[in-house]
């Protein structure tokens, strides 16, 4: 009993700083946040939470909250291109790297390096590309003249087409953590199925759909779950962009943060949970499509 208890010590020990650290950077913030979602609390001076207590009266202010409906319909709608445009072209040049032999490793290199750029610069370098001098150097506007195709020339930091931009500049950051993913969940389908496949006479899209894409789904949930996680908490590119381009590509993070220096600290942590709740549900759905699609190809056992 006594050699039992010690192992199950020592073993608890090993697991007790990750555990301090969850509990000290995630499920305190997460208490506390709901405590200042409660209040009307200003970030100026102490929480006297008796004098602060509001009830859910934030969370039925961001009920009847036009603006930040729209900036949930801005995030939704940059998700939308990173979960089609982004990740589909992420998963065809993973398909294509898988299949050539030279240089595999230098284009792995190439396609990762994106992600790894700041955020604040991207941003800041293409505002100063798109826009028109004297802030700018308007070099897309004179690319586009060049090659013929003025008709193209725009505001491209706040016109018409700024949220459709917004989000296809968007997509640079998370391109390349998909490509890695995709790829590394490629290499570890055995390349026997295939064989098998191309002697019973199946052609390239059959093998595509019948092995490769349940096989893939598990990473396919994963990418597209990262990939809703992080296009709807984006905030620093569009900010060094376009600055919100006066509510037309303002998302959610972006309101919670001018929520907090507008000295509204219950309302922001209010609106945090929300955004977290929604999120937190939709990745669970995710993972729950992905299992019904994985049984239904024979991928997990019924």
């Amino acid at each position: 009993m006594n050699a039992t208890l010690k192992d199950k010590a020592t073993s608890f020990s090993f697991v007790l700083p990750a555990l301090i650290i969850f509990a000290l950077f995630y499920i305190y913030p997460f208490f506390y946040s709901f405590i200042l979602s409660l209040t009307n609390y200003n970030i100026i001076g102490d929480l006297n939470f008796k004098e602060s207590f509001v009830g859910l009266t934030n969370f039925k202010d961001i009920a009847s909250d036009s603006d930040w409906w729209k900036s949930m319909y801005n995030g939704a709608f940059i998700t939308f291109w990173a979960l089609s445009f982004q990740n589909v072209l992420a998963l065809m040049l993973a398909l294509a790297v898988t299949r050539v032999v030279k240089m595999s490793k230098f284009y792995r290199v190439v396609f990762f390096t994106l992600p790894i750029l700041s955020e604040i610069v991207i941003g800041l370098l293409l505002r100063r590309l798109m826009l028109s001098e004297p802030v700018g150097r308007d070099v897309l506007n004179h690319m586009v003249n060049n090659l013929g195709l003025g008709f193209l020339a725009q505001d491209w930091i706040s016109g018409e087409k700024v949220r459709l931009i917004t989000a296809l500049v968007h997509c640079w950051k998370g391109f390349g953590w998909a490509f890695v993913i995709f790829l590394a969940g490629l290499q570890g389908i055995p390349n026997q199925l295939y064989e098998a496949a191309r002697i019973d006479g199946a052609n390239a899209w059959q093998s595509f759909r019948k092995i490769t894409l349940p096989l893939l789904m598990p990473v396919i949930t994963l990418i597209m779950v990262l990939t809703i996680l992080g296009t709807m908490s984006s905030f620093a590119m569009i900010l060094a962009l376009n600055q919100g381009a006066g509510g037309e590509t303002t998302v959610p993070i972006m309101m919670i943060y001018n929520h907090l220096g507008s000295d509204l600290a219950g309302l922001a942590c209010a609106e945090g949970l929300v955004l977290g709740i929604i999120l937190i549900t939709i990745s669970f759905t995710m993972f729950f499509i992905s299992k019904k699609v994985r049984k239904k190809y024979g991928v997990l056992p019924d």
